[in-house]
């Protein structure tokens, strides 16, 4: 393995680890805060912390910074932002909210289903996955089944809250996928985060009490959720994946749901049992399995496909 590559896999096996923990993060944030006060702050931050890797970006790319008012590449993303952040808040409060009536390791592992649920959305836009991608969903299922359903077949509320953010995420995905190539990422990250801390501080406010002395409480899972989570483990994800193979690149993502159960047992003294660990392993074999499928053969034959039709188009 060349030099390079191997230090973008490690790049982003930090990035997941950084990303699993945020979940103990934003578990613990919630003890002194509400679940959309914590989002608007720390989404706050997460788009401020990304500033200045857009002005190295520009300076590296030859950009002069301009303001955004007149900076088409910032008007661009601010438009495409208000849509990508209408479906990052509806996920991530979801998943917030969840999170006050379940586990940092239970919503790590069901918030990661969305890489399975991407590719099955894409039935409506007549895209067919792979099998490997079915077969994936299906471990996932019956890992789901033995992560949260009950003997009396009845799922926590938390983990229905998390599993219905989950498809948001992915729609979430799904958005950024068909922008990203039409506009710079990074600018289109930072102005999803703005949006989406506005919405988020506004419900707050309407619906949640926050004091000052709450919010200095929650200081420390704060920073951990914007400057950590979005900031470095974002600014780790752009500079790693121009080096690491995108088969490499979807395993070592997908070991976020594992560093957030991990997080959960040495953080918040959190525990699975034997069902719950089945359920995870199989829904993290899921989550490879239909990540992978897109470089197996198969996977990579529609692709080639799906790109000659665009091109005769």
């Amino acid at each position: 393995m060349k030099a390079t590559a191997l230090k973008a896999d490690i790049l982003l096996l930090i990035t997941a680890t950084l990303w699993g923990f945020a979940f103990v993060a934003q578990r613990v944030g919630m003890d002194h805060i509400g679940p959309f006060a914590y989002n608007g702050i720390r989404f706050a931050l997460g788009s401020l912390s990304l500033v200045p890797l857009i002005t190295y970006l520009d300076r590296k790319n030859g950009l002069r910074s301009a303001h955004p008012g007149h900076d088409p590449s910032w008007r661009d993303a601010w438009k495409a932002g208000i849509l990508a952040g209408l479906a990052l808040f509806a996920g991530a409060s979801l998943q917030q909210a969840g999170l006050v009536f379940t586990t940092a390791g239970k919503a790590g592992f069901i918030t990661g289903l969305y890489v399975v649920i991407v590719p099955l959305l894409g039935l409506f836009w007549k895209q067919r996955p792979p099998l490997g991608t079915w077969a994936g969903a299906v471990l996932a299922a019956v890992g789901l089944y033995f992560l949260s359903v009950t003997e009396e077949m009845t799922m926590e509320f938390g983990d229905v809250l998390v599993l219905a953010g989950a498809f948001f995420w992915a729609g979430h995905v799904l958005l950024l996928g068909w922008m990203s190539p039409r506009l710079d990422p990074v600018k289109l990250a930072c102005c999803q985060f703005a949006v989406c801390s506005v919405l988020s501080l506004a419900t707050s406010a309407v619906f949640e009490e926050t004091t000052l002395q709450g919010v200095l409480d929650a200081t420390v899972p704060i920073l951990y959720g914007g400057l950590v989570s979005v900031g470095i483990a974002y600014t780790l994800q752009v500079v790693a994946q121009k080096d690491a193979h995108p088969a490499h690149a979807a395993i070592l993502l997908s070991m976020e749901s594992a560093f957030a159960a991990l997080g959960g047992w040495l953080i918040l003294s959190e525990t699975l049992g034997l069902r719950g660990l089945l359920g995870c392993a199989l829904m993290l074999t899921g989550m490879i399995l239909s990540q992978l499928a897109e470089y197996l053969p198969e996977g990579e034959a529609r692709k080639a496909a799906e790109r000659r039709k665009v091109s005769h188009g």
